[in-house]
């Protein structure tokens, strides 16, 4: 699965972008560009200033940025390849864990994998508020070293239940905290090349989602659950190093007081913005995704298990985590550019398309009797997978403008997290959804 907070805008520590009526105006006004693949990131007037005086200072375009990028790619790949791979870790819990004693087995295990996803939206808000008040610097190591932490404490456990905490909760949470920020500092050093470096970036996650399963499944089977967890605490040692190369080029909010011998909080209607619920078309499109998704985790889950209990061990059931990966990736460089042909909102048009045929691939995978036919069925649910993520920076901007996006996709992230995370318990309770 490809994660939808890769497409949120890129801001400066300081704030949102400033305002403009017409959102494309705004973003051409304030520095910004449109990205490949449909993407829209906003790079801030406040950027692009050097100081007092105004004068102009534009992005390195490379330099420093350049190990910045690199270090992003692997946050965005470490994050994501490990929350993608969840389903076979979720087989490996399940059988270490009594699956075949207990029948609630697959309902409680599948809380593990999806409470960690719904967390990692569900504190897109608050990491955001985080990042412009503290800096991308500071925010991302404590997130990395967070979830290292949690995945740590996780490969101790004896039983399923503390599993909710560590590896649900604390993982989860340290994993949006060291997200988010990778995404924010990229427009600190590019502006010319910021959709290459935004696709490189954006490629990570594909890249660890379709290699991670395997080496999963090998050390698994060579080393054991919690031994494996723990060699997973490398990637995130790795990514808390990585954090410390995000040197700031704006002044947070916290710097700027420092500066001038005091810090102290903005007013609470400048840290929340939730008049981006006045905007009827952005109320019903917030509310519309969240129940489109209820269902949309259920595969990523539970497939390994569907695969395992219908074809037993004469398949790699690897492989269609393989092809979700690879064709998501398609599925944005197409549709990414596909949207740009299509004005305003009509976008949205678009996404629904993508909702109508994940659904209709999803029902097909109980009616798949061949391994043959599940393949096909993950090519095209990971092709139109990609075709939902792209265009849902580009769609909140064309609803509620520039300057209220950051904030919008955030509310958007947290509302969607709710259906993320109880879809697939539900799905196993009534015997794996498939």
């Amino acid at each position: 699965m490809a994660p939808a907070s890769e497409q949120l805008p890129l801001q400066d520590d300081g704030g949102p972008a400033a305002a403009s009526s017409p959102p494309m105006e705004a973003l051409q006004e304030n520095g910004g560009e449109r990205c490949a693949g449909g993407e829209s990131a906003a790079v801030p007037r406040a950027a692009a200033e050097g100081g007092p005086g105004g004068d102009a200072a534009e992005p390195p375009e490379g330099g420093w940025g350049w190990v910045v990028m690199l270090a992003a790619m692997w946050c965005n790949g470490a994050v994501f390849g490990i929350q993608n791979s969840c389903g076979v870790l979720f087989v490996s819990m399940l059988q270490l864990f009594g699956g075949g004693q207990d029948k609630q087995m697959a309902f409680k295990t599948a809380w593990v994998s999806s409470l960690s996803m719904g967390m990692v939206f569900f504190c897109s808000p608050i990491v955001s508020i985080f990042t412009d008040l503290f800096g991308c610097r500071k925010v991302a190591v404590i997130g990395a070293a967070l979830g290292f932490v949690g995945l740590l404490s996780s490969s101790f456990v004896s039983t399923i239940e503390p599993l909710y905490f560590t590896y649900g909760i604390l993982f989860a949470c340290g994993c949006s905290f060291a997200y988010q920020p990778s995404l924010v500092i990229l427009g600190h050093y590019f502006k010319k090349r910021l959709g290459l470096v935004n696709g490189i970036v954006t490629a990570g996650s594909s890249l660890f989602t379709v290699s991670l399963p395997f080496l999963l499944r090998a050390l698994i089977d060579s080393v054991g659950l919690f031994n494996t967890l723990r060699v997973l605490c490398i990637l995130m040692f790795i990514l808390f190093l990585a954090g410390f190369t995000y040197k700031p080029l704006v002044s947070n909010t916290k710097d700027e007081g420092e500066k001038k011998g005091k810090f102290r909080f903005p007013p609470e209607k400048k840290i929340f913005n939730f008049s981006v619920f006045k905007v009827k078309s952005y109320l019903i499109w917030a509310l519309g995704i969240p129940t489109a998704l209820f269902g949309y985790f259920v595969p990523y889950v539970h497939l390994m298990k569907h695969v395992e209990d219908r074809f037993g061990d004469s398949v790699q059931e690897e492989v269609l985590l393989l092809c979700l990966g690879i064709t998501s990736g398609i599925g944005r460089l197409i549709f990414g550019r596909v949207a740009d042909y299509i004005p305003g909102a009509k976008k949205v048009y678009l996404q629904v398309t993508s909702f109508f045929f994940i659904g209709l691939m999803s029902m097909m995978i109980p009616v798949c009797h061949v391994f043959g036919g599940l393949i096909a069925v993950c090519l095209f649910m990971g092709l139109f997978d990609g075709c939902f993520i792209c265009i849902m920076a580009p769609i909140a901007f064309e609803l509620v403008g520039a300057q209220d996006v950051s904030q919008a996709i955030g509310f958007l992230l947290g509302l969607m997290s709710i259906p993320m995370t109880v879809g697939p318990p539900i799905a196993g309770e009534n015997k794996y959804g498939l």
